[in-house]
């Protein structure tokens, strides 16, 4: 049997994930909580649609894989964003009051500025980092429409088995991992549709990854060639893994729910 075995959502976009015991999915497809902030960079241009940019503008694991060592805590009822760095909190603030916004994004653009590896360092026209979202409203998700992200633990285990490593699956930054697919089953459902709990989703498409897989979400350090591997090993024309769905209707989905084929 197919079943939920871990949930993440994502407060703030290209920033730790938060493990959970269920979700809340709305009817515009978006799970609540997720990707509700953003670290804009200043260059960043005009939205491309209402609240919306590209995964390019902001400032993520896939320009700064040191990123992985912030741990982002943001409590939903007071709008309170807590950053630390190392397990040590440096700047911490209310989301809703502008002085605490920009204290934020001030903490967090110099201590990326100091990772070996950013989009900052040379490029003065990228800072101040704008903090973007109004903490409640789902927004900065990679694609213009909302999905649910669904991967099989076994495909990480694949994986694994041919890069010779441990992966941890939080490298491709998913909101539902499913236990009992064999490796690769969720790509056959695309077109689809598949019942996790009482909720129904439509499986819509395949997700191609980002350089954000090849750095490790525990030292923040680029260490596997997870692209390459995906499409040199298993003869991907591009480097997938999980797929997207949108849920027909709002619903929850909690560990431990059944996931069947419709």
């Amino acid at each position: 049997m197919a079943m939920v075995s871990r949930l993440y959502r994502f407060p703030v976009k290209g920033l730790t994930p938060a493990s959970v015991e269920r979700v809340s999915l709305r009817a515009d497809g978006a799970i609540e909580g997720d990707r509700v902030l953003g670290f804009l960079l200043a260059d960043a241009g005009e939205e491309q649609r209402p609240g919306w940019w590209p995964k390019a503008s902001f400032l993520t694991m896939q320009n700064t894989p040191g990123l992985a060592l912030v741990s982002a805590d943001y409590d939903d009822a007071t709008h309170v964003l807590w950053l630390s760095h190392a397990g040590a909190e440096f700047v911490s603030g209310d989301v809703q009051v502008d002085a605490d916004r920009l204290r934020l994004a001030e903490a967090l653009g110099a201590l990326a500025a100091t990772f070996d590896e950013n989009p900052l360092t040379g490029h003065a026209e990228r800072l101040p980092l704008n903090l973007v979202g109004d903490g409640s409203t789902p927004r900065f998700h990679d694609r213009t429409a909302h999905n649910v992200t669904l991967m099989g633990s076994d495909s990480i285990a694949a994986l694994e088995a041919t890069i010779g490593g441990d992966v941890d699956e939080r490298r491709f930054r998913m909101n539902v991992t499913i236990d009992g697919l064999d490796a690769w089953e969720d790509l056959s459902w695309i077109g689809g549709a598949v019942r996790i709990g009482g909720v129904e989703l439509d499986v819509t498409g395949p997700i191609v990854r980002c350089l954000a897989t090849h750095a490790n979400p525990v030292t923040g350090e680029r260490d596997l060639d997870v692209m390459q591997t995906l499409t040199r090993e298993f003869d991907q024309e591009r480097p997938t893994m999980g797929v997207l769905a949108v849920p027909r209707t709002a619903g929850t989905i909690a560990v431990g729910d059944e996931v069947t084929l419709i």
